[in-house]
């Protein structure tokens, strides 16, 4: 055998076992692509995509520690220290009959009893456009800014419908009142029928500096119905608001008085701080009749203030010191506040 022939005969051996062992190679799969979260800005900043939709999420809420006091009958202080958790989510699409959300919230107390301390049902609804039904704060629940005033607030099941455009918006809803909560003698039963349904409209607008806002809402089950009033207007440093609301009777959108008035105005004395003195008045107030007439003709009052102070980005606290005071024979009137650290996200 020459040398030629032992060149040729190796060159072709190397070929086959080469061709071998590349038929028997391992070849590395491609990774799957990954569907990074983008951001949804169609509705806002916050929202992101649900990965593989075209649903926009939003998640939020706070952690709030505070410190409630009170002034009792024997003029000592009672204190209480609460936390409170509080988780939002949101959920928004377009779609071909218009956008379409979700939302639905869960808070909990913690205040050294086991039995607050599960996580409740804060609100649960769902919108298209201006459509709205679900368990929600009604209208009544809006009221002026600080810590003052007490013009109303309901949580319940309501269906309706709400108009908006810039500077105008108009609402109308219907809710489900059984079961409303009152301080009043059980045995009246006020809010005791399975009947028990109201109505609400409302009507806000916009001019310039000033915006106004009128409500009215009639409880079916009672027979009585609250119309409320309320007027903000930025002056100066802050904004002042006005509120007055007249009931004709004990019902569930307000049960206080027959008539109140109340004025706040929040100052903001620096980009962190705000200042918010409050003042409230109720006439013939307290007391009813079996048929959820005001009878008492007691007047009382409340004043107090209220500051605000941002510490850092998502991190304020809150201030309340209140007074309030009543013509009643034999009720003196009592100090109030609490103190408020509140992280939200």
């Amino acid at each position: 055998m020459n040398i030629k022939s032992l060149l040729l005969g190796s060159a072709a051996a190397l070929a086959v076992v080469s061709g071998a062992q590349a038929a028997d190679a391992i070849v590395a799969a491609e990774p799957e692509p990954v569907e990074y979260v983008r951001v949804c800005d169609a509705f806002g900043t916050g929202y992101f995509y649900i990965p593989g939709t075209e649903t926009c999420l939003k998640v939020g809420g706070y952690v709030r520690a505070q410190l409630d006091w009170s002034e009792s009958d024997d003029d000592d202080f009672d204190w209480d220290a609460r936390t409170r958790g509080y988780l939002s989510i949101e959920a928004k699409n377009d779609s071909e009959i218009g956008t379409i959300g979700s939302y639905f919230a869960f808070k909990s107390w913690g205040n050294g009893d086991y039995s607050n301390s599960s996580f409740e049902l804060d609100e649960a609804y769902i919108t298209v456009g201006g459509f709205k039904v679900g368990y929600m704060y009604n209208y009544w629940d809006a009221g002026l800014s600080g810590e003052t005033d007490d013009l109303g607030s309901n949580l319940i099941n309501a269906i309706g419908y709400e108009y908006a455009a810039d500077a105008f918006k108009v609402g109308v809803f219907v809710d489900e009142l059984t079961d409303t909560y009152a301080d009043w003698d059980p045995a009246f039963d006020y809010y005791g029928d399975n009947d028990n349904v109201g109505i609400e409209a409302m009507v806000s607008a916009t001019f310039g500096p000033v915006t106004g806002t009128l409500l009215g809402g009639y409880d079916f089950a009672a027979e009585n119905g609250a119309v409320r009033a309320i007027v903000e207007a930025e002056i100066g440093p802050g904004t002042l608001g006005l509120a007055a609301i007249y009931s004709s009777g004990v019902n569930a959108y307000y049960d206080l008085a027959e008539w109140t008035v109340a004025a706040e105005y929040a100052a903001k004395l620096t980009d962190k701080l705000t200042l918010t003195p409050g003042f409230q008045y109720w006439w013939n107030a307290g007391l009813a009749d079996a048929d959820g007439d005001f009878t008492g003709d007691i007047d009382a009052w409340k004043a107090g203030v209220t500051l605000d102070y941002a510490i850092a980005e998502g991190l304020k606290t809150k201030v309340s010191v209140q007074y309030a005071d009543t013509d009643e024979a034999g009720v003196d009137g009592a100090w109030e506040g609490f103190v408020r650290l509140q992280r939200s996200f």
